[in-house]
């Protein structure tokens, strides 16, 4: 793990990735930009299939439905997990707002964050990043499948001319 802390929300593979590389190959590759691309595309997906989302809720869905790794709950080397793109899609994931709230909060606990609402000031910020995110992740992928339609065309020519 290359970064831990009170920052992390999820985390994604970093290890041993496979992407397009230079001269129409492929490489392997590690570290926190393939995670960060692999979040980013996540984020893309669930959008496209919950348009009326705000960017809270979407990271609220990623969070709820990643796979608890280390510590149970949520803890600053996994956050709250491995994200599993399936059950972000898929999975019944109650709304924010029906989430329980506690009454009191005892003196000795831990300080608490509340994720901030649809039309919040935080909520544009942090929709805009992900929108971001998913822009870039969307690239890389488009690049990806031009340079693998590139290489199957080039390998098809290169064996009909053999024959």
């Amino acid at each position: 793990m290359s970064v831990t802390g009170r920052e992390i929300d999820v985390v994604a593979p970093a290890t041993d990735i496979y992407s397009t590389s230079y001269d129409n190959k492929y490489a392997r590759g590690s570290g926190t930009s393939s995670a960060t691309a692999i979040v980013a595309g996540a984020v893309a997906l669930i959008r496209a299939r919950y348009p009326d989302l705000s960017a809270t809720e979407v990271v609220h869905r990623l969070t709820a439905t990643a796979v608890d790794k280390g510590a149970p709950g949520r803890d600053d080397e996994y956050g709250y997990g491995v994200i599993d793109l399936v059950a972000a899609l898929t999975a019944d994931v109650p709304p924010l707002d029906a989430q329980p709230s506690t009454a009191s909060a005892s003196a000795d606990a831990a300080p608490t964050t509340t994720a901030a609402g649809p039309g919040s000031d935080d909520d544009g910020v942090v929709g805009w990043l992900l929108a971001t995110g998913g822009l870039a992740a969307l690239g890389g992928g488009a690049a990806w499948a031009l340079a693998a339609r590139r290489r199957r065309r080039d390998g098809a020519v290169s064996s009909a001319g053999a024959r």
